[in-house]
């Protein structure tokens, strides 16, 4: 089966600068995708990411990593065996817990297959160790000297041990044929993917060139789309002022429409009043013969007044004149009546003395 991907992200890759240690180095420059490898053969587990043809992680996952959130949004974890320390810049946290939990799950499993794989070592060293131990024994029972009895008395029971030893050395060794087809397998495998790995990177450098000639092409597709663009967008503009050129045109229109109206309005106003002109001039007609008759009337009535002018004019000289005899008369009332008083007092004396 060899290597199947499990678990596939995008993410910014970096790598510890080796000379200080501290500052973080970007190994891409804008994400990538950043890969879980399973490995069935070996039952190992890998973490890969190729950015175009270069390979910028590649990091077996053992029990004693580590995987650290840093930030919100980026992780890192230490490779001895590359001797460099990796970190991803997620685009979201969910993204990065993601990450840390498959990491996880894949540390559990990775130790877990360390373990079960230790445990056919120590069975693999026990038996050689036993078969060890045991094989001198044969070959100092086979030099004792002795009688025929005695020789067929340590000679049985030897043969059974023998057999027993020879089974278990037999189940080893086609446990070793076993895990050489294992590895003779699994090299096959790895020379496969070898091999399609080095098709691959020769098809990627191959598509690589004619990328380049795409993108330029881009580029001057590009190029050329942006300056229909701004062709375009000044297009827009003046658009733009012609819409408002019209809609103030629309408007001025709809002023005049509204003035055309009123002056229509007036017309048809004076329209009426000049079918009341006739019915007018008729009255203006007789309004000016009255006037005439009137003037007549009045120029007679200036003669009377003029006339009673100087008769009120003769009227006052002659009550002037009655004034002044009147006040005469008044006088000479005025002196009889003293004198006639004068008279009564002369009597009264005369009467008194008599």
């Amino acid at each position: 089966m060899g290597e199947q991907p499990i678990y596939t992200t995008r993410a910014h890759v970096f790598q510890i600068d080796p000379t200080t240690k501290k500052n973080w180095v970007p190994a891409s420059k804008q994400a990538v995708t950043v890969s879980y490898f399973y490995d069935s053969t070996r039952n190992s587990y890998r973490i890969i990411s190729v950015d175009g043809t270069k390979v910028i992680i590649n990091s077996t996952i053992t029990p004693n990593m580590t995987f650290t959130k840093t930030s919100q949004k980026f992780g890192q974890w230490a490779d001895s065996r590359a001797n460099t320390v990796f970190g991803l810049g997620f685009s979201s946290e969910q993204q990065l817990a993601k990450f840390a939990e498959k990491f996880q799950e894949v540390k559990e499993s990775a130790k877990l297959a360390r373990d079960k794989s230790q445990e056919k070592a120590d069975t693999l060293s026990n038996h050689s160790q036993e078969s060890g131990r045991e094989t001198p024994s044969t070959n100092q029972a086979s030099s004792i000297n002795g009688t025929d009895d005695e020789k067929i008395f340590h000679v049985a029971p030897e043969a059974a041990v023998l057999k027993s030893e020879n089974d278990r050395l037999q189940s080893a060794v086609e446990l070793s044929n076993t895990n050489t087809k294992k590895w003779e397998t699994e090299l096959q495998t790895l020379r496969d993917n070898n091999a399609r790995l080095v098709d691959a990177l020769q098809e990627s450098s191959a598509n690589v060139e004619s990328w380049k000639k795409q993108l330029s092409v881009c580029k001057e597709e590009s190029d050329t789309l942006r300056e229909k663009i701004a062709e375009l967008e000044a297009q827009c503009a003046e658009a733009d002022q012609e819409k408002q050129k019209n809609a103030q045109l629309s408007l001025r229109v709809q002023e005049l429409e509204a003035e055309l109206n009123d002056k229509e309005q007036e017309l048809e106003n004076l329209r009426k009043q000049a079918e009341i002109i006739p019915q007018l001039m008729a009255e203006c007609e007789c309004i000016t013969a009255k006037l005439q008759a009137a003037e007549v009337k009045n120029g007679e009535l200036e003669g009377r007044v003029g006339s009673l002018q100087v008769d009120i004019d003769d009227s006052t000289q002659k009550q002037g004149h009655m004034k002044g005899e009147l006040k005469k008369f008044m006088d000479i009332l005025d002196g009889k009546i003293d004198e006639l008083h004068e008279f009564r007092q002369g009597l009264s004396k005369l009467g008194v003395d008599n």
